[in-house]
């Protein structure tokens, strides 16, 4: 299959908010290779990604949302198995000043995050480390932290042949519970871990949480439309305990209509109202 460079969908007069990308500027490693297409992320950013295979969803533009509610006066941001820098990226446009590290034990889908990182323009202050998110080794500490664990342990359902697919959906380096106990490694003291998991995990969480010597104090629920059960979950995770917030997110109504609710994160991360 051809490389594909997604043409922009959206409604007239929707202008892109946000930093502009520099693009290709005449490199050829930053043109879509024949299994890949480059899609658009949020505001005019762009991500490189596999036209079949795991590719940037809903979850990490919930994630990524989330995130920057959290954020503060914080500028230095780390995304735990950033896979394709999907959350990373997008962290890194709606925080122009910020740094923003990944780390991203396959190879190959951390390359293709660079290649996006350098697309946007972003190379002075966006990195992707190769290496497993039990085993890393980092300087200093983050006020921000997040991550986006596999949602199904091993053996659970069946697995996609592709290389880069399996781990991306199943537990092949851990779930929740070592996305934490990494966490606790690298969060400052008063710092924040924003964690997206499927809604069939909710009882792991504050353990995996409690384990890692962190405590919940903010919980998201997205339900992908009205009248149906909760898809997936946001975490909010900190050492010092406080009361819990819980919260719900309903992305579409019952007619199929994005909500308000979702009608603002998308606003909030730099996506149009309606294609």
């Amino acid at each position: 299959m051809a490389g594909i460079i997604r043409e922009a969908r959206r409604p007239a007069g929707w202008v892109p908010p946000g930093p502009a990308p520099r693009g290709a500027g005449g490199r050829a490693d930053l043109a879509p290779a024949d299994d890949e297409d480059l899609c658009f992320l949020t505001g005019e950013w762009r991500l490189f990604q596999k036209q079949r295979g795991h590719r940037w969803s809903l979850d990490d533009l919930i994630t990524a949302y989330v995130a920057a509610r959290h954020v503060g006066g914080a500028t230095r941001f780390l995304d735990l198995g950033c896979g394709l820098g999907s959350v990373l990226l997008m962290m890194a446009w709606k925080f122009p000043n910020a740094e923003v590290t990944g780390i991203e034990a396959q190879a190959d889908r951390a390359e293709m995050g660079r290649r996006s990182i350098a697309w946007n323009g972003a190379e002075n202050r966006c990195r992707i480390i190769d290496g497993d998110l039990r085993e890393a080794s980092l300087e200093g500490v983050f006020p921000l932290i997040t991550g986006t664990p596999p949602y199904f342990p091993i053996g659970t359902g069946p697995e996609s042949e592709k290389p880069h697919a399996a781990p991306c959906r199943f537990e092949v380096r851990g779930g929740v519970e070592e996305y934490a106990l990494a966490a606790a490694r690298f969060l400052s003291d008063d710092g924040r871990f924003i964690v997206t998991t499927s809604s069939l995990e909710k009882a792991r969480v504050p353990r995996a949480a409690a384990d890692a010597g962190l405590h919940v104090i903010e919980h998201l629920d997205v339900i992908p439309r009205e009248g149906k059960g909760v898809l997936v979950m946001v975490d909010v995770l900190a050492r010092a305990p406080s009361e819990l917030v819980t919260r719900s997110i309903t992305v579409r109504d019952a007619a199929s209509q994005w909500t308000p609710e979702f009608l603002e994160v998308r606003a909030t991360m730099g996506l149009p109202p309606r294609p």
